[in-house]
């Protein structure tokens, strides 16, 4: 049995239906980011899994890789829609997430915990991270697109 990834406590915040953990970063294309000590982990937000509805199917970045901002990390296939995922942050991925590929349903199950999709080792993540939006923006974005 595998052991649980629990990257937040649930201090979080619901908007519009929407569940947005505190104390991580987001992208405008719906991805997150959580600085740990010496990495990053990287998935989608709640509010991606729930546009493209049942998951089927993630390809998943292959450790190793150096990728810039915004760079593709790979793709995410619903039964309704395939879209691509971005890196949030600069770096090296050092783990790439091997159950989402038996089991992609996790990203809808759990997107913040067992649904993470790549652990990054940060190249320019102060530079980086000032692109991003806090928890709080993230928020506010979400509101905007309704």
């Amino acid at each position: 049995m595998r052991s649980r990834e629990n990257h937040f406590e649930e201090k979080s915040m619901k908007v519009e239906g929407y569940n947005i953990p505190e104390g991580f970063y987001y992208s405008k294309e719906h991805e997150w980011v959580l600085v740990k000590k010496d990495c990053a982990v990287v998935g989608i937000t709640d509010y991606a899994q729930k546009a493209l509805h049942e998951i089927v199917y993630v390809e998943l970045p292959t450790v190793g890789s150096k990728l810039k901002q915004m760079q593709s990390i790979g793709t995410v296939e619903s039964v309704k829609a395939v879209s691509e995922v971005f890196t949030p942050i600069s770096g090296e991925i050092i783990e790439a997430n091997e159950e989402l590929a038996e089991s992609p349903e996790l990203l809808n199950k759990d997107p913040y915990n067992d649904g993470w999709i790549m652990k990054i080792r940060p190249t320019n993540l102060k530079k980086d991270l000032e692109k991003l939006m806090t928890a709080q923006q993230y928020a506010e974005h979400i509101r905007k697109l309704k």
